[in-house]
């Protein structure tokens, strides 16, 4: 028989109640912005501003040893559905020949360009010291970032971006999944990016924007030149993408391109160190985000993280003092931690269903929901004997 509530169940309660809420209003209005806003453009499909048609896009992308990448994925830069655009490759001191490549394709096009970052520049990260290069040699105001690495989901790539350029706009944040493969690093990466992809798309959504990945990312070359571009940041080994965005976009002059049609697509890190160092680099800028930013980004895994410790305290709490017995308590914080697991995955598997992205099952998303943030402490607290590559 159950027994009746006390003042410290009533507590006990309160506080679990609080903390799901907390983790239910960030789920429902931030995760699942991106498929909202995609079921809403299903329905009503934006149309290309007339004028933009007729508006001229650099596509940039820096290759550091990336002979075979530009082999198998240049040409799908070249084949895009849009009337009016440049790519410019950018050399950052590569020792094969991927210069030869990029110079082959050059014969065929005479839209792709190169430029190359001077040899011994020194500088903290030779990326953005190529990207300035590349915005400065752009032909138009349009810059559209991606990879070596990367290819687009289709030859609609530039004119999906282009559509979130509407009055007022600067940027466009867009999408970079990985391919699903066999093996846990691809499932961890593609669950990691689908997630921070979530949060950022929706954020940006709802009007707080505070990153974008270089691997789909387009602004204006007056944005990027009026703000210094990357001057305050040289010295930063990263954060050529997620840092830029924070320092200079708004909530009125940022948009996202959720439709798969502009996503960008790449291979997964095949090992658990090449990730941990990926992710540890990403990470690595993020104590000079604006205070704002810092605050809502700590918000979401400290809830979460007190929501977990609430759950299993009670249990243990309850069990021990009931000898073993059910109680309104103890029931009430296992229907919680259920609940709260049913919408976590309905929202992560509709938004991956959604953006063409093969879904999680419950037991992987209920491990990598508990993991993944004492993964990111640990890079963040535990001194770094990695030293990264420039770049």
């Amino acid at each position: 028989m159950l027994e009746a509530l006390h003042t410290v169940d009533w507590i006990q309660i309160g506080v679990l109640g609080l903390l799901f809420l907390l983790q239910f209003y960030w789920y429902v209005r931030y995760l699942a912005a991106p498929a909202r806003r995609m079921r809403k453009e299903s329905k009503y499909p934006i149309a290309n501003d007339p004028s933009l048609v007729t508006e001229g896009v650099s596509v940039i992308l820096c290759a550091h040893n990336e002979r075979e990448n530009l082999s198998n994925y240049l040409q799908s830069l070249l084949m895009q559905d849009y009337p009016t655009y440049e790519v410019i490759v950018v050399d950052d001191g590569s020792e094969d020949d991927t210069r030869a490549i990029v110079e082959r394709y050059m014969v065929r096009d005479p839209r792709l360009h190169m430029t190359f970052v001077p040899y011994g520049a020194r500088v903290g990260s030779t990326k953005k010291l190529a990207l300035t290069l590349a915005a400065k040699a752009a032909q138009y105001d349009y810059l559209l970032l991606t990879d070596a690495d990367c290819v687009p989901e289709s030859n609609q790539w530039i004119r999906q971006m282009m559509k979130g350029f509407q009055p007022g706009i600067d940027i466009v944040l867009g999408f970079g999944p990985y391919f699903a493969e066999e093996g846990h690093i691809n499932r961890l990466v593609r669950f990691d990016t689908l997630f921070n992809g979530l949060h950022y798309l929706g954020a940006a959504i709802c009007k707080h924007p505070y990153m974008g990945v270089g691997r789909n990312l387009a602004y204006r070359k007056s944005l990027f030149f009026e703000s210094g571009g990357f001057r305050h940041m040289m010295m930063n080994k990263s954060g050529d993408d997620d840092l830029f965005i924070n320092h200079v976009a708004t909530k009125t002059n940022t948009a996202v391109a959720v439709n798969p049609k502009a996503y960008t697509w790449s291979l997964t890190k095949h090992t658990f160190n090449e990730w941990w160092q990926q992710k540890r680099r990403h990470l690595s800028v993020s104590p000079n985000y604006k205070p704002v930013t810092k605050f809502r980004l700590t918000l979401e895994p400290l809830t979460r993280g007190l929501f977990y410790a609430a759950v299993l305290g009670i249990i243990i709490y309850q069990l021990s003092i009931v000898n073993c017995q059910l109680s309104i308590t103890l029931l009430a914080a296992v229907a919680l931690f259920l609940l709260r697991w049913i919408i976590q995955t309905a929202i992560i598997n509709v938004s991956a269903r959604r953006m063409g992205q093969k879904r999680f099952n419950m037991f992987s998303i209920l491990w990598f929901d508990i993991t993944l943030p004492l993964v990111n402490l640990w890079m963040l607290i535990v001194p770094r004997k990695y030293k990264w590559k420039n770049g």
